[in-house]
């Protein structure tokens, strides 16, 4: 796989809009612009390349098949994408209910070899989000990354941090708005 150049927003919520129609070549063009940083979503929550590779491809499937449900009023399409990607990766390690990760054990399997991963996570949004994740207090960050990274339930993370459930809940949904709007800015 070979990095292509950012695309504009507005030029993939374009690409979806065509794909929801069944145009092909909109759908190769979506998958060149964005399957570098989907597979990169993948194989960091995976840790497998076989495993993100499945998954990278059931979330393009998911995406021919779901397009026209896709709202630019509601999210941007990078984020729909990625929702889509994160969401399948999460299916994936609960099925296989492999132990989570930590966040010292997440970033010994950096890979200093150029891949489309490491493309990712040197992108700008990536750079923004790490930015907004060191906002957060280091007990909410971990919770946030454990619930996003390895798939972690609200129960599992409560207990894990031996706080009550409501209050895993809380931390999660402040800690998300809180990226939301560091995001935004």
């Amino acid at each position: 796989m070979t990095a292509t150049p950012p695309v504009d927003p507005r030029q993939l919520v374009d690409l979806l809009r065509a794909v929801a129609h069944g145009d092909q070549s909109a759908f190769a063009d979506l998958y060149r612009h964005t399957s570098s940083k989907l597979f990169g979503i993948c194989l960091r929550m995976l840790h497998e390349r076989g495993e993100a590779e499945d998954v990278l491809q059931d979330v393009y499937v998911s995406v021919w098949k779901r397009a026209a449900g896709f709202d630019p009023s509601r999210a941007a399409a990078m984020t729909w994408l990625i929702t889509l990607t994160r969401n399948r990766a999460i299916d994936r390690l609960r099925r296989h209910r492999e132990r989570p990760l930590d966040d010292a054990a997440i970033d010994e399997l950096a890979d200093d070899q150029p891949t489309p991963a490491l493309d990712a996570e040197s992108s700008q949004q990536r750079q923004r989000l790490e930015r907004c994740m060191d906002a957060l207090e280091p007990k909410q960050k971990s919770a946030v990354r454990a619930a996003f990274f390895t798939g972690a339930t609200y129960n599992e993370l409560a207990e894990r941090c031996g706080v009550p459930l409501a209050t895993m809940k809380s931390w999660i949904r402040r800690s998300l708005i809180r990226l939301r709007n560091c995001l935004e800015q």
